[in-house]
């Protein structure tokens, strides 16, 4: 009995091992089922896929970032370049710890706590491959240190980078701009493909306006790498496009004797060629050196440049609106004698005042006794306010308006070729009912006939209408950059604007004018720079107030401050029969234009006029 019990369940034991021999099997035939299936996958359905990532892992791609287009004047001189320099770099991949090596590069060279959070902020906003400059500028002293104990940096290396430079500093930080790092809200619109490894951007001139053409096209160097992160070998390589170069129409000795022309005074000189638009000089001053701007001027610097008084930051040429006095006078006179058929010699009397009729108020002219009867000739060369009171009065301030602005561009932006002009204002009565909400009335009619009340210009506007009647009539368009060459194809970012030439200036009307624009310097306003001319000149002086004084004050008799000083104008162009010149000049708080402002076009229209160099 006990033998039976034995053999039953020694096949009970076999029968139950069978099973888990047979299960074993199955469940491994199945795992060798599903590894099989997943080969297959992997190799035909998934291959695509994988070995992308797989490449991925080793195969990088690096930018190869552009030189940047130089400036230079109208004969080659470079306002505007790039010089080589080393850079410490970190590319984020790779390093496990980027504090720990911040602080192992700090005992090497000390970093600032603004530097290594200029360093944060564009690591964060960088992909990590992208590399990320700790400094851009390594001094001789920094270059040997890091060179020394780079072995053990791992993950930071030395750079060669190009760095911008403007070697005339306060002489053209007006128009050529700057560049600076690029900001957050840049990064936004910017193309991240042609930025990559790039971290300047043109902030404002020249560099702003120009930006795309300037920057170049980004290329970019592939490569295949181990697992370290070491470079192995080159795949290949698409070559950067240097960025094109800028040829402006300035000449630098002309805007050198613009500047130096403005002595202490604050203001502007624009200088434009008549016949072509080409601007020769655009001098504002005071100025500031745009070199510190570049890699990030410090906080106490940059409010002393933003607390000045002075506004050196501020570019008066393009953006200074002011009260263009009586420059606009010789600009009225046309519209009298092409609008009114004016006879030019057609006398006003001038008693030292104007009255609107049934008006007590008086309207004063500059010259307290009078100019007696007085035709447009004369009251051109005299600069006699009455006389142009009245004309404004007969025109209306509709019509001249729609002249000012339609024949001559005051009241309207130029179209320069720089970011960020402003337009002057020549008002209508539609203007003052939206802006000041006030109907128009005739004594603001008879204030605008003289430059006053609320007409202001920009220094770049009346240089062009100066322009404008200096090539008479026909339109003049103020450019700043005369070639572009690159070694591609470029856009011009201001290309020329498709439009019809204003209507050519009846000879007979453009010679009563500039005849008298002519007596202005021989025997007028502006007397004070004949001597020794010989050349012509055709000018008109302004003198802007910069208050109001009441009906019962004398201007002479107050006492003023400097800041209360009326702005000294002058507008001319030279030859006066075969123009080739056009100047505008606005001198603050200086007084009279004849005797400021006149004195220092004449120094701009010599040295332009006398032999040198300035061709293109």
């Amino acid at each position: 009995m006990k033998s039976d019990l034995t053999v039953e369940d020694s096949l009970r034991e076999n029968r139950l091992f069978m099973h888990r021999i047979l299960a074993s099997v199955s469940l491994m035939l199945l795992g060798a089922l599903i590894l099989v299936i997943r080969l297959i996958y992997l190799q035909i359905e998934g291959h695509q896929l994988y070995s992308t990532l797989s490449r991925e892992n080793q195969v990088k791609i690096s930018p190869i970032t552009p030189t940047r287009g130089m400036i230079l004047d109208r004969n080659g001189e470079p306002l505007a370049d790039n010089y080589v320099t080393y850079s410490l770099e970190v590319v984020p991949e790779g390093i496990q710890d980027i504090k720990a090596l911040l602080e192992a590069i700090s005992k090497v060279i000390h970093l600032s706590e603004s530097e290594l959070q200029a360093f944060r902020d564009l690591m964060a906003k960088r992909k990590p491959f992208e590399s990320v400059p700790v400094r851009l500028e390594l001094s001789e002293e920094d270059l040997a240190r890091v060179a020394v104990k780079l072995p053990w940096l791992n993950g930071a290396e030395i750079r060669t980078r190009m760095m911008r430079r403007y070697p005339y500093k306060e002489l053209t930080a007006h128009v050529v701009g700057y560049i600076a790092r690029i900001n957050e809200k840049e990064l936004n619109y910017l193309d991240p493909s042609e930025y990559l490894g790039t971290f300047f951007v043109g902030k404002n001139g020249l560099e702003k306006s120009y930006e795309t053409v300037l920057h170049g096209r980004t290329g970019h160097q592939e490569y295949e790498a181990n697992v370290k992160g070491r470079v192995v070998r080159e795949l290949g390589k698409k070559p950067a496009l240097d960025g094109a170069n800028l040829y402006l129409s300035i000449d630098i000795g002309l805007q050198k004797v613009a500047m130096e022309a403005l002595g202490d005074y604050r203001g502007a000189v624009v200088a434009i060629d008549p016949r072509t638009g080409d601007v020769l000089a655009l001098a504002s001053k005071p100025s500031y050196d745009p070199n510190p701007f570049i890699q990030g001027i410090d906080k106490k610097s940059f409010d002393a440049l933003q607390g000045d008084e002075s506004r050196p930051l501020y570019d008066r040429a393009t953006r200074g609106a002011y009260p263009p006095g009586s420059t606009v006078k010789p600009f009225e006179a046309l519209a009298g004698l092409e609008l009114l058929g004016l006879p030019p010699l057609g006398r006003i009397a001038c008693p030292g005042y104007y009255r609107l009729p049934g008006s007590k108020h008086k309207y004063r002219d500059w010259a307290h006794s009078g100019h007696g009867a007085t035709d447009m000739h004369r009251a051109i060369v005299q600069s006699c306010d009455v006389y142009f009171y009245e004309l404004a009065s007969r025109l209306g301030i509709r019509r001249l308006h729609d002249f000012m602005q339609s024949r001559f561009g005051l009241g309207v932006p130029t179209g320069i070729d720089m970011a960020g002009e402003k337009g002057g204002l020549y008002p209508s009565e539609e203007w003052k009912k939206s802006h000041k909400r006030g109907d128009w009335s005739p004594g603001d009619t008879v204030i605008a006939g003289i430059g006053q009340g609320f007409v202001t210009a920009t220094p770049i506007q009346m240089a062009r209408a100066t322009a404008i009647l200096a090539h008479k009539g026909l339109d003049v368009e103020p450019r700043l950059v005369s070639r572009i060459r690159a070694g591609y194809d470029i856009e011009p970012p201001f290309p020329k604007k498709p439009h019809a030439d204003r209507r050519p200036i009846d000879p007979g009307q453009w010679e009563t004018v500039v005849s008298a624009m002519v007596d202005v310097i021989q025997k007028g306003t502006a007397h004070r720079i004949a001597a020794g001319l010989d050349y012509s000149i055709a000018g008109k002086t302004g003198t802007a107030q910069v208050f109001s004084v009441a009906q019962n004050q004398s201007y002479k008799s107050m006492r003023l401050t400097q800041s209360m000083r009326d702005h000294a104008w002058f507008i001319a162009f030279a030859p006066a029969d075969n123009p080739k010149i056009a100047v505008a000049v606005i001198a603050e708080n200086a007084g009279h234009g004849g005797t400021v402002a006149a004195p220092m076009a004449r120094k701009v229209m010599d040295h332009y006029l006398h032999g040198l160099p300035h061709e293109n």
